[in-house]
């Protein structure tokens, strides 16, 4: 049987992080199966999910817990169920001035509609010859059966005064 593990992984940014939770996953029979790593204000922030054989589950997970002593701070979260979620996956992007609570006002949305959020990045980039920050947002949802692309694109509209939305 496998055992697939979330991790969380934070601490000040090195040379070798990534690579000394590789090798402790590999060590232990493990494949790494996906990941979302960044740099944020100089510090290594990441969340991955790996797959071993579950009987070395509970020594894959002792050795990631010694990489506290390198000032990482490493959650596990563990679910051997396979959960079937139903409705379409699409792609989309929203961009629109920067506001105060833009991301909870889309957040909620979502929510009202009963999105349910696969993947999301988030930035802020310097509007073109604007001189502005533009509100920035990547990523893929689930759509429920009874919801339309084009009845969400009409939703997140009316979040923020100016913002485009893309769903493909």
């Amino acid at each position: 049987m496998i055992s697939s593990l979330i991790l969380t992984v934070l601490g000040p940014d090195r040379p070798g992080l990534v690579g000394a939770i590789a090798d402790l996953v590999s060590q232990h029979g493990g494949s790494w199966q996906e990941s979302r790593m960044a740099r944020l204000s100089g510090q290594f922030a990441g969340i991955l999910r790996v797959e071993c054989p579950a009987e070395n589950r509970s020594a894959l997970e002792a050795d990631l817990a010694k990489l506290k002593a390198n000032g990482l701070s490493i959650t596990l979260a563990h679910d051997d169920r396979e959960t079937v979620s139903e409705g379409p996956i699409v792609a989309i992007e929203i961009t629109g001035h920067d506001e105060p609570g833009i991301v909870k006002r889309v957040a909620t949305t979502f929510t009202r509609l009963g999105v349910n959020v696969e993947e999301l990045n988030t930035s802020l980039e310097s509007a073109p010859m604007a001189g502005h920050l533009l509100f920035c947002t990547r990523g893929k949802v689930r759509l429920p059966d009874d919801l339309s692309m084009q009845d969400l694109i009409t939703a997140l509209e009316d979040v923020g005064s100016d913002l485009t939305v893309d769903i493909h």
